[in-house]
This record gives structure tokens, sequence and C-alpha cells, in this order.
């Protein structure tokens, strides 16, 4: 009996923990028939849940729409995420000085699961922005802070990553895994990563590797912009500073390069 108590409460929070997770900046708000929908589980059962939610704060009803957004719960739990995380207090003037010194856009990205996701967004002044935002997910294999962080992950993972499925974003995605095998390859022997259109029309971004005191590639630093300002005659510039970021940032958590 205790058994089968103790399986039914870790269910109900995982079950908790797929609700919260299911919110994002494209998702701020939703109503029980949608949560149920998406997680595929029963109205009751979202009903219960989220009643408890609401109760401990991580939740919030609004009484108009009768729609849940996530509360203040949830805030003060990010705030001790992001004051314990070395590399998004190391990163953050290194990535404000590369953003003033190119004008674009920069991230820092690191691994969750089998996604890029985004702990740190500095935009540049010019008025082309990007819907991009800080926990936003993209996939590794065609954004150039994924394949920064693909590229130094062992085989086994990379052909995971291969058989979840190499969706087609844009024509020049690449969705043949021998092609995406070997441009890895030239990634991890570059130290840099590009993306041209990969993920979308008119977009380019360049990347490369934030190493912790151990070597390993823990983030990836990314430039974003429009293809018409991050021309091909201007990547070369781009990379190098691109590089330095990421080689600077890495020093600071540690990182020592031999030569």
């Amino acid at each position: 009996m205790a058994g089968n108590h103790e399986k039914r409460m870790l269910s109900s929070l995982t079950n908790a923990l797929r609700i919260l997770r299911s919110y994002s900046l494209d998702k701020p708000s939703q109503g029980i028939t949608e949560l149920a929908a998406s997680l595929k589980l029963g109205k009751s059962t979202v009903h219960r849940l989220v009643s408890t939610l609401s109760h401990e704060g991580f939740l919030v009803k609004d009484a108009e729409t009768q729609k849940y957004r996530l509360g203040f719960s949830v805030l003060a739990l990010s705030g001790v995420v992001t004051s314990t995380l070395d590399v998004y207090h190391e990163s953050s003037p290194v990535v404000r000085k590369l953003v003033d010194t190119v004008g674009e856009t920069a991230h820092i990205g690191i691994l969750e699961g089998s996604d890029v996701i985004y702990i740190m967004k500095i935009e540049c002044n010019h008025h082309v922005r990007f819907l991009t935002h800080v926990g936003r997910r993209n996939p590794l294999y065609c954004t150039s802070s994924g394949k920064v962080l693909l590229a130094h992950k062992e085989l086994p993972f990379i052909q995971k990553v291969i058989e979840n499925g190499l969706v087609k974003h844009t024509a020049n995605t690449i969705t043949d895994p021998a092609l995406l095998l070997q441009h890895l390859q030239k990634v991890k022997k570059d130290g840099c990563a590009t993306s041209y259109e990969e993920l979308l029309e008119g977009v380019h971004s360049i990347a490369a590797p934030i190493r912790d005191y151990t070597g390993q590639v823990v983030a990836a630093i990314t430039l974003v912009g429009p293809k018409q300002r991050m021309t091909r005659s201007k990547i070369p510039f781009l990379i190098k500073k691109v590089k330095e970021a990421g080689q600077e940032i890495s020093e600071k958590l540690g990182y020592y390069k031999r030569q």
C-alpha cells in the first residue's frame, strides 16, 4: 500500500512539474482544457494540480480570462538559479562588451535535454529584433549555439539527436545525418559554428564555446542578426570577436588554454 501511495505522489509531482515547464513567453497563460490537451492528462487531474500550484504561489489565475500564468514563487526560484550560475555572472560584462563592439544581439545558451536554452540575452540598439528570449528553447542541429554544444558531446548523444529527427526548418537546414556529423567535426575543429538561415530565413548567427576549469564545454556565446547586416564579408571579423568573448568567459571560469 505504501509503495502505491509513493508512486501516486511521484506521478503527481512529475505532472505538476510538466505543467510548470509548459509555460513560456510564447505561451504565458493557459487554461485547464488547454493544459489537459497539450499534456495529455485528464481535466480533473490538471484542475487538482493547478489548484495546488496556485495555493503555493507557482500559478496565478486571471479572474477575467480564467486562465493561469506563472506566479511569483517561480520568479523567486529563478533568482536563486541565476545568482548561483557562475557562467551567468561571468558572462554578463563580456556579452555587453561584445554587443557594444559589433552592434548585434548576443545570447548565452546551455544544453538542456536535446535543446539549447538561452539563459542570457543582451539586445543591440538596432530596430530589427528577434523573437528570442531567456528561457526559449531551440534545436541543437540548426542553431550556431546548438551546434557548438552538440559538436562537443559524445557520439551516442549526437546519434540520439539525429534519431529524434532532423526537421527541415528552411532550405538551408542540414537534415542529412552524414552531412551533419561531418559539419559537427568541422565546428569542433574550428572552435566556432555558423548558422546561415538554418532555423529562420533571413537570420545569421555565429557561436563559440565557453569552457569551465576542467575544459568541458558548458555553454555557448552567440551573435545573431539579419543577413543584411551580418554579411559574408563581415563574418571573419565577427567570428574573431565571438571566439575572443568565449575565451574570455572561459578564463573567468578558470579555464587555461595550453599552447
